[in-house]
Formats: structure tokens, C-alpha cells, sequence
């Protein structure tokens, strides 16, 4: 996976599209909520089926802790998953660990390219692009890029939108 800042329809000698990954905060992010909230459980379970039913009861709160260990590596895994790459006539998003999907959104069928960034994004300096357009079913997302790449992404996806619907 290659990452970096791309010419417009930048593509390999072999024709491949050059693909950007997402940048590592976003696998941070995602880890720390996954211990954060698998924490807070694995508390509660351990106080409460301790209280009402006794300190060997309290032993399944190691169950959350299970779902710790397994989904450590796969956000690792889905995080590498997920890749953009934009072409002369379209954006390409991929992403999926068992089941892979590709959407292909055309620059002339974009209505709007918005940069989105809640409170647990802001706090890890990401953004996300949302991509709308006219039909729902192609709308698409490119998640936690740093804000500087989210913005410039969605001027360049709006400069291009702006010229390829034009000739319409």
C-alpha cells in the first residue's frame, strides 16, 4: 500500500491505480475506544456479579477482556483494509477484511464532498470525507484522515466535480 499525496489520476506504469491508506491515528483511536469501553464493561460485570452473586461469578467478566484480545488485531487488520486512490475520471475507495468492497464514485456525479470531525476525531486530529451523490446507494466515506488531506481532498474532489459535471 502506498501512501502519500497524488497527482490528479496519478496510476503505475502497469495501469494500476496508486492507492493512499488511511494515516495511523485512526488505528489508535479505534484501539483506544475498544479498551476504553471493553474496560468499562469488564469493571461492571466484575462489581456487579460479584456483589449479587458471589466472587466466583465475577470471573466472567474476563469475557469482554476475550473480545479485547480478539479485536486488537482485527481494527489492525480492517485499518489496513481501507484505501483511496483518485483517478483522471473517478475516486476509488476500497476497504473489508473477509468480505472487500470497492466503490467507484464518478468526479461528475458528486453533489456535495463534505469534512466531518467529531469530538473523539478533533481530540486525535482526523477528519472525515463524505462523498453524497445522486444516488444514495454510491455515497461513500473515506474515515480519519488528518484534517489538512480531508480538506484538501474535498477541494481537489470539488474542483473536479465542478469540471466533469459541466460537460453534462
Amino acid at each position: 500500500m502506498e501512501t502519500g499525496t497524488l497527482e490528479d489520476g496519478a496510476e503505475r506504469a502497469d495501469g494500476e491505480p496508486v492507492w493512499t491508506g488511511l494515516p495511523p491515528g485512526l488505528l489508535r483511536m479505534r484501539r483506544l475506544l475498544l479498551v476504553v469501553w471493553l474496560g468499562t464493561i469488564t469493571i461492571g460485570i466484575a462489581v456487579l456479579l460479584g456483589w449479587l452473586a458471589g466472587p466466583p461469578w465475577a470471573a466472567f467478566a474476563l469475557l469482554p477482556l476475550g473480545l479485547l484480545l480478539w479485536g486488537w488485531p482485527m481494527l489492525g487488520r480492517n485499518w489496513r483494509s481501507w484505501r483511496y486512490a483518485e483517478r483522471a475520471d473517478d475516486l476509488l475507495i476500497s476497504r473489508g477484511v473477509f468480505w472487500r468492497e470497492e466503490t467507484v464514485v464518478p468526479y461528475g456525479r458528486m453533489q456535495l464532498v463534505e469534512v466531518t470531525s467529531g469530538p473523539v476525531e478533533r481530540h486525535f486530529n482526523l477528519a472525515s470525507v463524505q462523498l453524497h451523490t445522486a444516488a444514495a446507494a454510491t455515497d461513500a466515506c473515506i474515515p480519519g484522515l488528518d484534517p489538512a488531506e480531508a480538506e484538501r481532498l474535498r477541494d481537489h474532489l470539488t474542483q473536479l466535480g465542478e469540471a466533469r459535471s459541466a460537460g453534462l
